[in-house]
């Protein structure tokens, strides 16, 4: 539905900003709202794509003044549903980075991706704690908690944040840290939105140039010894490692590698923050398990730590569910080989469960509104075929899920959960306390709920 808006406000509007302001059929709104997943298209009533923090206090205002929502996007990995009203700032344009290597302090834009942080930090032996892809937008992740390939050795990325630029629900700019706004700065390190638009984050760097990391790739026959010898690894495995494993059926595309193209594999991923010579000791019994088809693992350059994982540069449509669970055992196994495993049918790309544990079970010293701490693993799945969105891949995926059962996690983060458009699951996406306390800081920095968030408002 395309609303009216009065034109006088657009046109103060369009005069106020250095950034293009676009309504609802005009020729390059589609490209500048265009996210990750591509089967997720938006059409909002107006679009302010921002190149200042001034620019953001503006439409924010503009918003405001004319009753409607304000929703935001960077890189557009993130979005559930597509947006069809209210008003979308699009933040790609806020890509400064600035590094302070004595204080090792990386100042980032709302629309930065980790890459470039990544490669601006090694210039100085530096690293920020990333998530497991350098092509997602650094803020919108850390916003959730953020997990990457070193979280049981150095917790979720929110814990390394050391303040916020932010302009709240009346436009006005604020830095929210340990010492000003301190309720918003808890609130925005992991719940997400709803407290304002980020429009830079400073973020503690760790000392880092090198890591023992990759991912160990198995077929046919050798992936059900590989799985369940990994299983059993991770019972007693330590903190200093972060290891998933996942079910891959690689696509027959140019960014898979090439001996792997149109394969189902099992590929074990592993990273260890220490000397080469110990992560090998570390990764043995997982590389003795069963024959390897591909061994990516060794010593690599912080600047590598996407190949890890090796997600997807390119967007495309995609389907994608995910939880939190406390447990694993070889019964779970059974059940993800016959689910999810070679031979299974499975409509899914990848079905990844990530070990959590470490560093992710303690919250930052000056705290954190970071749900799921408590949760052992992570599991998500990707369909990237439209035509089994429908059907195939959720009920293969209420299949999944309904087999971990009660080994499933009271909280799962907002970042792997659908509680921001699943009245279900909202609540279930933080812990009861930190749900009421980001509820206070939602009402008292945007009592008008000029924010889009949450399924009520979905």
């Amino acid at each position: 539905m395309t609303i009216q808006i009065d034109t006088d406000s657009l046109a103060r509007l369009r005069d106020s900003v250095a950034g293009t302001v676009f309504v609802r059929g005009d020729a390059g709104l589609a490209a500048e709202v265009a996210g990750f997943n591509t089967a997720i298209v938006h059409d909002p009533d107006v679009v302010v794509a921002v190149t200042s923090e001034n620019d953001v206090s503006a439409a924010v205002q503009f918003a405001a003044d004319n009753d409607l929502r304000v929703r935001v996007q960077a890189t557009g990995h993130g979005g559930g549903l597509p947006i069809t009203d209210g008003v979308l700032i699009s933040t790609r344009a806020l890509d400064d980075i600035s590094i302070d290597p004595e204080t090792r302090l990386a100042t980032i834009g709302a629309g930065v991706r980790w890459a470039p942080v990544v490669e601006a930090g090694a210039e100085f032996g530096l690293t920020p704690i990333t998530g497991s892809s350098p092509h997602v937008g650094a803020i919108g992740y850390t916003l959730g908690g953020g997990l990457g390939p070193l979280s049981r050795s150095h917790g979720f990325t929110s814990d390394w944040v050391r303040g916020f630029r932010v302009v709240t629900a009346d436009g006005e700019v604020l830095t929210a840290n340990d010492r000003t706004h301190s309720d918003l700065f808890w609130a925005l390190r992991g719940g997400k939105g709803g407290l304002g638009v980020v429009t830079s984050m400073t973020i503690e760097l760790v000392p880092m140039r090198t890591l023992y990391a990759g991912s160990l790739i198995f077929e046919g026959v050798e992936i059900e010894p590989a799985l369940r010898t990994w299983v059993e690894w991770a019972q007693s495995a330590p903190e200093s490692v972060t290891s998933s494993f996942a079910f891959i059926n690689v696509p027959d595309v140019e960014f898979a590698p090439p001996p792997l193209r149109g394969k189902f594999v099992l590929s074990i991923r592993f990273a260890f923050p220490g000397d080469p010579a110990e992560g090998a000791r570390l990764a043995a019994p997982l590389r003795e398990a069963a024959g390897v088809s591909l061994d990516l693992l060794g010593e690599i350059p912080t600047t590598a730590v996407g190949t890890i994982h090796n997600d997807p540069v390119e967007g495309g449509p995609d389907w994608i569910r995910g939880l939190m669970f406390d447990s694993i055992d070889q019964d779970l196994a059974d059940d993800l080989l016959r689910l999810a495993g070679p031979g299974s049918g499975t409509p899914f790309v990848a079905v990844e469960v990530r070990q959590l544990g470490g560093a992710t079970h303690r919250d930052a010293k000056d705290g954190t509104a970071v749900g799921g701490r408590d949760a052992r693993f992570t599991m998500g799945v990707i369909a990237l075929d439209p035509s089994t969105f429908a059907e195939r891949a959720p009920e293969r995926a209420a299949a999944i899920f309904d087999a971990v059962g009660g080994r499933r996690s009271e909280i799962t983060n907002v970042n792997w959960s659908r509680g921001l458009i699943d009245a279900a699951e909202f609540t279930t996406t933080w812990p009861p306390a930190v749900f009421d306390r980001l509820a206070v800081a939602r009402a008292k920095y945007d009592p008008s709920g000029v924010f889009a968030f949450g399924p009520a408002v979905e």
